[in-house]
């Protein structure tokens, strides 16, 4: 067999080895000079594609995950499945979509008061994050949605989600929708906003309820 140039072998052996997926700047200071990582990254994802693993980017970071059609021989690993409630599932949607949004533009979108559970349950899941702060009055906290998520929804990025049609040819929207109406195209760009402050000490550690909160009556 041919020789493998050196730069995949020691790309594949870090992230074997890595527990969590790693960048392409932490991976280039672990190579020779004048290694092109970007290339080198994007031929071992090649040489991976028809095998029981693939590389995969999630986000900005690289990973060997099993390959999905594969992913059936993890079920007997897996643990007990935790189904989201309806106001949970609308939440996510509309922070991954709307991000950065806060509490308040959220029951605004969806037109009821969200419980803190609700917030909750998804922080806990770790498929969301407080963002910052925004600027007006009160400076509530702006969400976003995490490399988790992205992970867990097998997304490369933000921008993956489906879109307006994509979204009417599952029946997840009626295809007679109001003249005007769109789906917001999310942003992978983690940077803060102009109308966003940086989050304060604390607001990392948000207690989360014990238990999801029954949502107020007249919500779904």
């Amino acid at each position: 067999m041919a020789a493998r140039p050196e730069e995949l072998r020691l790309l594949e052996a870090l992230l074997f080895a890595s527990n969590e997926p790693l960048d392409q700047a932490a991976l280039g200071k672990r190579m020779p000079d004048g290694v092109n990582v970007k290339e080198a990254l994007a031929q071992l994802q090649a040489d991976y594609a028809l095998r029981g693993v693939n590389l995969v980017r999630i986000g900005t970071k690289w990973s060997f995950r099993t390959a999905n059609d594969l992913s059936w021989l993890m079920t007997r690993e897996s643990t007990e499945t935790r189904r989201l409630s309806r106001a949970a599932i609308e939440v996510l949607a509309i922070i991954a979509y709307h991000q950065p949004v806060t509490r308040a533009e959220i029951e605004d979108i969806r037109g009821v008061v969200t419980s803190k559970g609700t917030l909750d349950v998804l922080l806990e899941t770790g498929w969301i994050r407080p963002r910052g702060r925004r600027k007006t009055p009160g400076r509530p906290l702006t969400f976003g949605t995490t490399e988790t998520f992205l992970s867990q929804f097998s997304l490369e990025a933000l921008g993956d989600l489906p879109g307006l049609e994509e979204l009417k040819g599952t029946g997840l929207l009626d295809s007679r929708l109001p003249s005007g109406f769109s789906v917001p195209a999310p942003s992978d760009d983690p940077a803060l906003r102009e109308d966003e402050d940086p989050l304060e000490p604390g607001d990392l550690d948000l207690s989360l309820a014990p238990a999801v909160e029954p949502e107020k009556p007249g919500e779904e």
